[in-house]
């Protein structure tokens, strides 16, 4: 976990987008099927930590772009309205029951929405017969990207996607400008350091409230923070933990939580960070610009904040950002 982490494929590869989607349980009324994008017809590997000319082009395009991969298959499951669920399936066309323990939980689930302007991270529950289900993460209408990161037991590592459409009546909004200072939940988080493509660059979230740094972070899925990238565009995916962790010796509950990672190629990216505090995980979140544009070299008059995220859970309001 404290291993730096490196994007690979092509176009700074964060988040991942495209792929055939079913519609996963009946959510805030019924959920349709997203067209398939070819990206999906390509061979994309989960993130690895190789440079480009390394491999294959497959090994180091990131993960979520697929459906299916590596023999399994992301596979949406009929469910009750209000929830959703899914199975991952391996190459005999059976569920998946074994799964390794991967930052403290068997199945990450993340979903975005297309916009980028709504972002939740769950933990489902795994049933007997290998169905995976959660209180629906889709908060309101849009095409969302749900993104599975697993680990089956045996294998490696893996993040599939699919797109999931929410039917109803949807307004557009408009991606926050690059700033390096944003609030949540009343607190301040500040971000130095610019990703930059093709070396290594080091990305230091700081946290303070009222003023004063936070220094008793809780650990949250074994570590101080948790940050999730996401491509804007194609919304190419990266989950990553900070370069050390709680018990290390070395690594210190706050204010500073780092995170190491290699880019690419130049883009646009929403940088989810959770962390855990007082006994609540919050979200804050950046846009930043990787290659052409240094967050330090955006003069303070233009560094707009993004917008607070809502307190608490998805309930608190759309667009929806929380945690289970």
């Amino acid at each position: 976990m404290s291993t730096p982490l490196k994007l690979s494929g092509f176009a700074l590869g964060l988040a991942a987008v495209f792929g055939a989607a079913y519609g996963v349980g009946r959510v805030v009324g019924p959920v349709t099927p997203a067209a398939e994008s070819r990206h999906d017809t390509a061979t994309a590997g989960h993130g690895d930590t190789e440079h480009p000319g390394g491999g294959s082009a497959a090994a180091h395009r990131p993960g979520g772009l697929l459906v299916s991969d590596h023999g399994y298959t992301l596979t949406p499951v009929a469910a009750p309205a209000g929830e959703f669920a899914f199975q991952i399936t391996g190459g005999d066309g059976r569920p998946v029951t074994a799964y390794d323990v991967a930052h403290d939980k068997r199945m990450h689930l993340i979903v975005a929405r297309r916009d980028l302007s709504g972002f939740r991270h769950v933990h489902p529950d795994l049933g007997p017969d290998g169905t995976w289900r959660v209180a629906s993460p889709l908060a309101g209408p849009g095409v969302w990207r749900a993104f599975a990161d697993f680990t089956p037991t045996g294998g490696d590592p893996l993040t599939l996607g699919i797109d999931v459409t929410v039917p109803g009546a949807l307004t557009s909004r408009p991606l926050p400008a690059p700033a390096t200072s944003t609030t949540v939940d009343g607190y301040t988080v500040t971000l130095a350091g610019d990703p930059q493509p093709g070396r290594t660059a080091e990305l230091a979230l700081t946290i303070s409230r009222d003023g004063a740094p936070v220094t008793d972070l809780e650990p949250y899925l074994g570590a101080y923070g948790h940050l999730v990238a996401l491509r804007q565009g194609d919304l190419a995916y990266l989950h990553v933990h900070p370069d050390g962790e709680p018990g290390d010796g070395r690594t210190r509950p706050g204010p500073a939580v780092t995170f190491l990672a290699e880019v690419p190629s130049a883009g646009t990216y929403r940088l989810y960070l959770d962390f855990k505090h007082g006994g609540v995980v919050h979200t804050a979140e950046f846009t930043v610009v990787a290659g052409g544009v240094h967050a330090d070299d955006i003069p303070p008059a233009t560094r707009a904040p993004s917008p607070p995220a809502p307190t608490g859970s998805a309930e608190h309001g759309e667009p929806g950002h929380g945690h289970d």
